[in-house]
């Protein structure tokens, strides 16, 4: 496992009964529509083709390639070596629907989806990814499928008190979270300095760092963070919360990212997941 290192760079799912849930709620995200389309969809095609010709060429191979950062629950490889998760299990029934009969998994680190996408190492960001304006100036999103508070993983007892991020701050704790998650904004906003932040691969190794003592906090999704401290005895999650960003409280949505160019297969997608 490599090592946690400091910088200044986020932001599987049982099968049936946790994918119906989280697709339920995403008929509570009318109101956060506009946030996967606004200010992501207003981009020309690079290629000949209106819109990019990537459906025509996934319908073509029977393939699609969908980028994954090994997070319980939004994209993984199970036990039992199979590719699952909240946004696999998702694109899985819309390209089917659109003509595309297989989905394969590309693992990567979650900081590396963006460059990966773009560099065409696969088709798709099927890994719970924010959207966010900074991500919105390199790629282009769907509508949200689902929304996401933050929570922590702490030492057992919470013997710091932790419980946002403004509690960090005052703490002065010992700050983790993951390569290129959207938890980092959030410190930051509270006034966390950004490179005192310790960055972690992943959730595992963030556990990890706390276990071992070399963090205070890891901070996460409320879904992650509760399902990597099962594993722990000595580690557990605080109470999910929203972030405060501008000086107001963020649910942030999530989205699947596709390049910018591509703008017919995500219109084709989104069209899709409204059916959904």
């Amino acid at each position: 496992m490599a090592p946690a290192t400091k910088s200044s760079g986020r932001t599987g799912t049982p099968r049936d009964p946790s994918r119906r849930a989280l697709l339920a709620g995403a008929s509570a995200l009318a109101t956060a529509g506009a946030l996967g389309a606004a200010g992501c969809s207003r981009v020309a095609s690079a290629s000949g083709v209106k819109g990019g010709d990537l459906l025509d060429r996934l319908r073509a191979q029977g393939v699609a390639r969908l980028g994954i950062a090994g997070e319980i629950p939004f994209g993984y490889i199970d036990t039992n070596g199979e590719l699952t998760g909240e946004g696999p299990e998702v694109a899985r029934i819309i390209f089917r629907r659109l003509g595309v009969e297989r989905v394969q998994p590309v693992p990567t680190e979650f900081g590396s989806l963006i460059p990966g996408l773009n560099s065409q190492q696969f088709d798709v960001v099927s890994a719970g990814m924010y959207i966010n304006p900074e991500r919105c100036g390199q790629v282009i999103f769907s509508e949200p499928d689902h929304q996401m508070l933050d929570a922590f993983v702490v030492r057992k007892g919470n013997p710091k008190g932790l419980s946002d991020y403004a509690d960090v701050v005052r703490a002065k704790a010992r700050f983790a979270t993951g390569s290129g998650y959207a938890q980092i904004e959030h410190a930051v906003e509270a006034g966390y300095p950004e490179s005192d932040i310790v960055i972690v691969p992943d959730q595992v190794a963030g556990m990890n760092a706390v276990e071992a003592g070399r963090v205070d906090v890891f901070a996460g999704t409320s879904l992650t963070t509760r399902e990597v401290v099962k594993k722990s005895r000595r580690t557990e999650a605080t109470k999910p919360f929203a972030a405060r960003v501008d000086g107001r409280p963020r649910v942030d949505g999530a989205g699947f990212a596709f390049r910018r160019t591509e703008t017919r297969l995500r219109d084709a997608f989104n069209a899709e997941l409204r059916k959904m």
